[in-house]
């Protein structure tokens, strides 16, 4: 991420899976950050002096490449971070890696023929056989898709990986499309559009004749939603809408889902399976206990019927399938779900290691609502959230903890 993620340790990366891995071929998609294409073919140069095979996928969405990758699959892609950062994912077999898969390759990092040939040669020029953007949209569309005629939609693509593909996948399904964030530059990717900042898409369509909106992040793996007047959902109520639709019996969330849809599940009696924040335990859960589908709140939506990995294109096509195929608004169907206030606070910390005693103390206030308190997995900050039955109650007690935390960690 940042400036921590040079061209040296990409190249280094790729060396270390490929020995992992055993030389398997990896197909390689991207986003469209400044730095993919220079972090590609370094990651290409590891993977090479490895002994795997590298295949380019051009850009591409992580779940593109999940689904595409005959053995091997790595996204070079930040998600839903700004422009500046960047990143490497890799998959096997469709699925993501599990924590200890990952610990087993970072101990490969520093092996002496992990370097790579950086230096050496010209590192090589991944080639691609195929085009994989295509076999995506076909895929998905043959997979998840149902007719959309008559449904006139908005579609915000982050300035990312699904700026092409998105709107294509729509329009194939009949759907009137309005694009919008799909104009890349290297520079705008997550810049006020997309799953992580929905203003845009909600103006678009509160002054349209939208029956909604759906809004990508980056790398294409979240989907969030506005309603016909530009309300916007999260994805607690995207999943709510989804688990009524589609008649499931099971379904897997994380400890930050909202109260309300724990409610509703319950009524409709819907087993929920609860596990830390992550799609990787999300669906580490449904493969667990046969389920199919999860998500998060902010927006991983995974239907294991067909596919390996959260996808966003294909949440968006079913949200849009439960609005058709019912002939209500999304707000209307949004509306089984009540959901309970919440407040959130991101403390800046030196240190993200909670020690027991400021646990102990965070406990204590729990019964005033649900807290959930966690370090951020790619920022030097403490997340905070509080839920309770009115929003200033909950203001209050995020407010609380929010200042403990930054008084004994900040």
């Amino acid at each position: 991420m940042g400036d921590e993620l040079t061209a040296d340790l990409v190249e280094r990366l790729g060396a270390a899976y490929g020995r992992w891995s055993g030389g398997q071929s990896v197909l390689i998609g991207r986003d469209t950050r400044r730095s993919g294409p220079d972090l590609e073919r370094a990651l290409t140069a590891g993977l090479a002096a490895s002994g795997s095979v590298a295949i380019s996928g051009g850009i591409l969405p992580t779940p593109a490449v999940a689904l595409l990758a005959d053995e091997s699959g790595a996204v070079v892609s930040a998600s839903h971070n700004p422009p500046e950062y960047n990143g490497v994912k890799f998959f096997r077999g469709g699925w993501k890696l599990e924590d200890e898969h990952e610990e087993e390759i970072e101990e490969l990092l520093d092996a002496p023929d992990a370097a790579g040939s950086r230096g050496a040669a010209e590192p090589p020029v991944p080639s691609s056989a195929a085009p994989f953007p295509d076999r995506y949209v076909d895929l998905v569309c043959e997979r998840f898709g149902a007719p959309l005629d008559g449904l006139k939609v908005a579609v915000d693509c982050a300035n990312g990986a699904m700026y092409e593909v998105g709107p294509r996948a729509f329009e194939r399904l009949g759907a009137d499309v309005v694009t919008i964030g799909n104009t890349p530059d290297g520079t705008n990717i997550n810049v006020g559009c997309g799953a992580t900042d929905l203003r845009l898409l909600s103006e678009t369509v509160a002054v349209g004749e939208f029956d909604l909106g759906v809004a990508f992040d980056g790398d294409g793996d979240r989907i969030l939603a506005v309603d016909a007047q530009g309300a916007e959902l999260d994805g607690d109520q995207i999943l709510a809408v989804l688990a009524l639709h589609l008649g499931i019996d099971l379904v897997a969330v994380t400890e930050m889902t909202n109260l309300g849809f724990h409610r509703l599940m319950a009524e409709r009696g819907v087993r929920v399976l609860t596990t830390p924040v992550g799609d990787r335990y999300v669906l580490e859960a449904l493969r667990r206990e046969g389920g199919r589908l999860g998500g998060e709140q902010s927006g991983h939506i995974i239907w294991l019927d067909g596919h390996t990995s959260g996808d966003g294109l294909v949440g968006a096509i079913l949200v849009c399938r439960a609005v058709r195929e019912t002939g209500t608004p999304l707000r209307d169907l949004a509306a089984a779900m009540v959901k309970l206030p919440q407040a959130k606070a991101n403390v800046p910390v030196r240190s993200k290691a909670i020690p027991d005693a400021l646990r102990r103390q965070i406990e204590g206030l729990s019964g005033e609502g649900r807290v959930v308190v966690r370090p951020s997995g790619t920022e030097p900050v403490v997340r905070v959230l509080a839920e309770a039955e009115t929003e200033e109650a909950a203001e209050s007690l995020c407010g609380r903890i929010a200042t403990l935390v930054s008084r004994e960690l900040g």
